[in-house]
């Protein structure tokens, strides 16, 4: 039997039991495959672009014996599937940039088609994710956040507007940050933080930002360096958006921690 990483065990857990599963990018296809084994998918996709792990992908789920309910195909992105194909779409392991870069050509190839539920685990740039699913009639209607072997990764859910029973307006409801900030800045900062996991709030979150701010600290004192008026302008921003998210940061150890 296949046993997950912590980082994949939670999308499998958030996937709908009984669902037909496409994992996209899916490696050596462990997701799949720990799908079919433990009864959680009647049948899976798994798409890979690459040539090791297509390989990889093909050996492990022939050696597992589930070569009937699992097949693996090789292709860029949702070129794998075919339109009424699968439930549930799986992405994981790869920048937001790339992962809604996969969504929208899919979504204008028609792949997602029949896709009742998307489970997304971008390694960085979640709002992104987030501002692709807001515009394309999606609903972010779960989030988690995971640390393991000293990395954080973020989990999304989302299901159709059209089957939801929560709504858009609802999941960005500002007023979760208990401030005077506009609509517009209160939702840049939902989009941001993960208004989910803002409402949960847990400790893994407030470590991530902590890390964040460091980050973003280092690059306004190395715009600070520069006498170019963009450069200026630029650590303004930065340090605006720094002390909007400490605000927040402050609120949720207040509140939640």
């Amino acid at each position: 039997m296949v046993k997950l990483s912590k980082r994949l065990q939670g999308i499998a857990d958030y996937i709908n039991k009984g669902s037909r599963a496409a994992d996209i990018g899916s490696d050596h296809a462990l997701l799949p495959v720990y799908l079919i084994q433990n009864g959680l998918c009647s049948f899976a996709i798994a798409g890979e672009l690459n040539d090791g792990p297509f390989l990889a992908a093909k050996k492990q789920v022939a050696a597992a014996g589930q070569t009937s309910k699992i097949t693996v195909r090789q292709g860029d992105g949702l070129q794998v599937i075919e339109p009424g194909e699968a439930d549930t779409v799986t992405i994981a392991g790869m920048g937001g940039s790339l992962m809604t870069g996969i969504l929208e050509a899919g979504r204008i190839a028609g792949k997602l088609q029949g896709v009742s539920q998307l489970v997304l685990q971008p390694n960085v740039g979640e709002d992104a994710v987030r501002i692709w699913l807001l515009q394309h009639e999606w609903v972010l209607t779960q989030e988690m956040i995971v640390e393991e072997d000293g990395k954080i990764y973020e989990i999304l859910v989302a299901v159709p507007e059209a089957v939801s029973e929560l709504t858009n307006a609802e999941v960005y409801d500002g007023s979760i940050l208990n401030s005077g900030r506009d609509q517009e800045q209160q939702l840049k900062l939902l989009l941001r933080l993960g208004p989910h996991l803002l409402r949960e709030g847990n400790a893994v979150l407030l470590k991530k930002w902590q890390s964040e701010l460091t980050k973003l600290e280092r690059i306004a004192a190395q715009l600070g360096e520069s006498s170019q008026p963009e450069a200026a302008l630029k650590k303004a921003q930065f340090r605006e958006e720094m002390n909007q998210i400490k605000e927040v940061l402050v609120c949720l150890q207040t509140d939640k921690l």
